[in-house]
């Protein structure tokens, strides 16, 4: 199948014409409304400093549902600790600049490019991103 070329506006090709690994389209940038229409229709960014933006749908693709999940006898102990403490969208910035940090096993750099960066900024700001933040005894 082909890989789409994107124009200008915010559209996307239907993801059941991404090729076998995903991926789908190339261009196009990481506006709001672009990234908003991608995640609603199950397509995501994902590329490396230096290249296009490149769009992915795989299938199956994964999908967590926090009403799902199961908390298990041993993160139930350790919870119990209170040794973690937990926030919601106190810090977005400082998580997606240290998840940009962490080194990844068989891979050079990240792909959180700082224009990825200020794109989810952005929709943190717009109330569509958020974080979680974890500290180990305060920090």
């Amino acid at each position: 199948m082909p890989v789409y070329k994107l124009p200008e506006e915010p559209v996307f090709p239907r993801p059941d014409l991404a090729e076998e690994d995903g991926l789908l389209a190339i261009g196009g940038d990481l506006s709001a409304e672009r990234l908003l229409n991608a995640y609603a229709s199950g397509i995501f960014p994902w590329y490396s400093k230096g290249q296009p933006v490149l769009w992915w749908s795989p299938d199956p693709r994964m999908v967590l549902f926090p009403e799902n999940f199961l908390r298990h006898k041993n993160l139930r102990r350790t919870v119990d600790k209170n040794i973690y403490t937990w926030s919601f969208d106190q810090h977005f910035e400082q998580v997606v600049e240290q998840c940009s940090r962490v080194k990844r096993k068989g891979q050079a750099g990240t792909w959180i490019t700082d224009e990825m960066k200020e794109a989810y900024v952005h929709l943190h700001k717009l109330g569509f991103a958020h974080s979680v933040e974890t500290y180990d005894q305060g920090k």
